[in-house]
């Protein structure tokens, strides 16, 4: 793969990027008992199977990707997010910019960053509060319906905003068409300042009936609805492949649908799926691995870890000069880590595959218990000596019940 990219895929898909090696050999270890696995063990009946260790891989397994999505919308529900209601804003430009953004990817959180000053300037102007700061969760996605590159971004707004004492300032309506102008305005400016785009290519660009730039708050969730709010952040931090949508037999054709027809309507189960070359399918999903230690999600205004973290002394500070009566009323967000431990719930794998599989990978199927982890083999001989013993194990069939024939001739 590495040799044929630059003759095959550097001009779509750009250039091949060092660390990418090292990403697509953790994903073919990802679940073989070979390299490793955990001991789960009922302690009543003493029912066991084996784990396999995950790669961790950012973008490139899906299963991964989406118990990664899982324990981060875990993380806003229980300890970002305000009881306030939010909305979903999608942020889109038009395809003559994005292969600026395929070669420069440090661009990408500009876009985040664009996305963020959006909102709240038209937040500001909507309330007339000088200092509002609305929370927005921002989340820079890379791919399209069909893989391609297609960088956007998907943020999670607070419908209204804080004031310096930390005072909520709802807003109903935000006007997409403002919010569209502004953005395109922001994207092509930081473009210019980097120097990639020419005064010809703006004027061009703002001559468009149809900008290519879009901006859509229509989805919205209500402040007392958290799965709603969960099922929506893991939604915004979705891998950009589906296993779901892909078929391949193992020959020279890939088959991959799209997640809707044209114009947005929901696809026709006759809708027929593209036929990918399996290495430039490959390609293509190579081609939305992040860097190393680069961000996705991004907190600004008052979900920030600035912000969080002043709030969070500030109510420690509170409450321990509350009066005796308690009249203190902390933010939604420290209420609830003072309830139970969300970090821990975060940490559990168990409770993210439940989340992610909607099954429970610790109650054990024979008798309904509670199973545990009571080992991890890592040591390569021990790893084979089981393995070997449980594929002999397997080889031996139990014996049958006597035929027909054998108890004639008993009689």
């Amino acid at each position: 793969m590495k040799g044929q990219w630059e003759d095959r895929f550097e001009r779509r898909h750009g250039f091949w990027r060092g660390f990418v090696d090292e990403q697509v050999r953790r994903y073919l270890d990802c679940g073989l008992f070979e390299n490793g696995f955990a001991r789960v063990q009922c302690p009543d009946c003493y029912a066991e199977y084996l784990l396999a260790f995950s790669c961790k891989t950012r973008e490139l397994c899906p299963s991964c990707a989406a118990r990664r999505a899982a324990a981060t919308a875990v993380l806003l529900r229980e300890e970002v997010l305000e009881e306030v209601g939010h909305a979903q804003w999608v942020f889109v430009m038009p395809k003559m910019l994005r292969p600026y953004f395929l070669h420069h990817r440090e661009l990408l959180g500009g876009l985040a960053r664009a996305a963020w000053e959006t909102a709240r300037e038209l937040m500001v102007a909507g309330t007339g509060e000088e200092g509002l700061r609305p929370g927005v969760v921002a989340v820079v996605q890379t791919a399209g319906d069909l893989a391609n590159w297609h960088p956007h971004v998907h943020a999670l707004v607070s419908r209204g905003g804080w004031t310096r004492d930390w005072e909520w300032v709802p807003l109903a309506y935000v006007d997409e068409h403002a919010a569209e102008l502004l953005y395109r305005h922001k994207v092509m400016r930081m473009l210019q300042e980097e120097g990639l785009l020419t005064e010809e290519r703006t004027e061009l660009l703002l001559s468009w009936r149809h900008t290519g730039f879009s901006v859509h708050n229509r989805v919205r969730v209500e402040p007392e609805d958290g799965p709603a709010v969960e099922r929506l952040a893991r939604y915004i931090m979705r891998p950009p492949i589906s296993l779901e949508r892909m078929h391949w037999s193992g020959g020279d054709e890939v088959l991959y649908r799209p997640k809707g027809g044209h114009d947005g309507r929901a696809r026709q189960p006759d809708d027929p799926a593209e036929t990918f070359d399996p290495a430039e399918f490959l390609a293509r999903v190579i081609m939305h691995i992040p860097e190393p230690r680069r961000h996705l999600v991004r907190y600004y205004g008052a979900y920030s870890n600035v912000s969080r973290g002043k709030r969070r002394r500030q109510d420690e500070a509170d409450i321990g000069a509350a009066p005796p009566d308690g009249r203190h009323v902390p933010s939604a967000s420290a209420a609830r880590d003072q309830s139970h431990d969300a970090r821990a719930l975060r940490r559990s794998w168990a409770q993210l595959i439940k989340r992610v599989y909607e099954v429970n990978p610790l109650v054990c199927p024979s008798c309904g218990g509670e199973m545990r982890i009571i080992a991890f083999i890592i040591d390569h001989d021990v790893v084979d000596a089981i393995l070997r013993h449980l594929a002999k194990a397997e080889a031996r069939s139990p014996r049958g019940p006597p035929s027909a024939a054998a108890l004639s001739a008993a009689s």
